[in-house]
């Protein structure tokens, strides 16, 4: 077949042409086509970095100005500076730093967003999640999976705080959003102390359980038993290049990811261990659980203290070093790309 000779087009005719399919509804792909499917990722999500000695005293002021009541959730949303008013830190994922002052309750709701609670301060105040009043310890992950009705109390002399997780963005780009509130403001408790993790979290299940959903059925990981964990490989397992010692939360039915859209894990970086570069296509939200070090991130070097939270972009590397033994909380929407058959890492070589 002979081949041609391409259109010379005037660029008018193009715009005329351009505007007639707008009437339509329509566009042209090869306008766009370069910009929707790149060579590897895109994003305008930065690495950025949100220091508790900043955090706090911002947080205790707003304790001044609403109440966890009026505000149904007194929280400072942790805005992505890549997506000024989007109220998400990366393009799925919502985080968030909340404050229950002693004698206040955050009272009750479900929705369809999952969300994960990191404890950072506070002994002692509880989360209820379908009926199962759950204690929050700095360092707990506390999971509120999608629609189950959960509300927080502070009985305790001290204030509690912690970093919220929701899938928010990622519900909201599959149009799915749904919310009920309650006419009471707390739920009542119908599981004993302690239930979920007896059933759950003993290495044991129950010898007639239910069918396992897609939701762990533990509700609260204590720190405790992940930090003796994590010490006892640093003892006794080789350290990754990449992650020093990194562990994943698991499902205790199936082995799966905790959430189905959020994964969480934890890992522990220790003293004086620079890990090599890594980078992998799930942007990633880290809390500061124990220890000082840095993260670099692209250009940019971040200087870790407790309490802190940063975000790494998606397909951005990213190194830690422990200036003590460095214990990061981290989520992503890991377990959604790998079941989409999306996820993609690569490890870097050492400097």
């Amino acid at each position: 077949m002979d081949s041609k000779a391409p259109p010379r087009t005037a660029p008018d005719d193009f715009a005329r042409y351009y505007a007639r399919l707008s009437k339509q509804n329509m566009a042209p792909l090869w306008e766009v086509l370069k910009n929707l499917v790149t060579a590897e990722p895109v994003t305008p999500v930065l690495p950025a970095h949100w220091r508790y000695a900043d955090v706090k005293p911002l947080l205790m002021e707003a304790a001044g100005l609403i109440s966890a009541e009026q505000a149904e959730r007194r929280v400072l949303v942790l805005e992505n500076p890549g997506l000024p008013g989007a109220s998400s830190i990366t393009h799925s994922l919502y985080a968030g730093i909340q404050l229950v002052m002693p004698g206040e309750i955050a009272p009750q709701h479900r929705h369809t967003q999952s969300a994960l609670r990191f404890i950072l301060e506070g002994n002692g105040a509880t989360t209820t999640v379908d009926g199962e009043r759950l204690p929050m310890y700095p360092g707990d992950l506390v999971l509120t999976p999608s629609w189950h009705w959960h509300d927080h109390q502070n009985e305790t002399g001290e204030p509690i705080i912690w970093m919220d997780g929701l899938d928010i963005a990622l519900v909201a780009l599959l149009d799915a959003s749904f919310m009920q509130h309650s006419n009471r403001k707390e739920q009542e408790v119908t599981q004993a102390k302690g239930a979920s993790l007896a059933r759950y979290g003993a290495n044991m299940l129950p010898i007639d359980d239910a069918p396992a959903t897609v939701n762990s059925p533990l509700m609260r990981y204590p720190y405790d038993k992940s930090r003796e964990a994590l010490e006892h490989l640093k003892a006794h397992s080789d350290w990754d290049p990449c992650h020093g010692i990194r562990m994943r939360y698991a499902h205790p039915q199936t082995g799966d990811w905790a959430l189905p859209t959020m994964g969480p894990a934890i890992q522990l970086v220790p003293k004086d261990f620079s890990t090599r570069p890594y980078r992998s296509t799930d942007g990633a939200i880290f809390a500061v659980a124990d220890g000082h070090g840095t993260a670099t991130i692209g250009d940019k070097t971040f200087a870790l203290s407790p309490k802190d939270v940063f975000v790494v972009p998606p397909w951005a590397w990213r190194s830690f070093k422990g200036k003590d033994d460095l214990v990061l909380f981290t989520f992503t929407d890991r377990p959604v790309q790998e079941k989409l058959g999306l996820f993609r890492e690569e490890r870097g070589a050492t400097s």
